[in-house]
């Protein structure tokens, strides 16, 4: 029983880490996924010549 004591901290401990490393590694990963989209979207724009809704404004012009 004393072994458990003893171990258990270290135990509960490392997997406090791994999960938290986990979770950390998944949103990157899921970010990385996100940006590559994007970016495959904007090239995808640029090749085609796409520059979105003609509105008559320009992209920087607030009113």
């Amino acid at each position: 029983m004393e072994y458990i004591a003893v171990l258990l901290p270290s135990v509960v401990v490392g997997l406090l880490f791994w999960f938290a490393m986990k979770s950390i590694f998944n949103a990157d990963k899921s970010e990385r996924q996100a940006e590559a989209r994007a970016q495959a979207e904007a090239e995808e724009k640029a090749r085609t010549g796409d520059t979105g809704p003609d509105d008559g404004h320009s992209p920087g012009m607030v009113e």
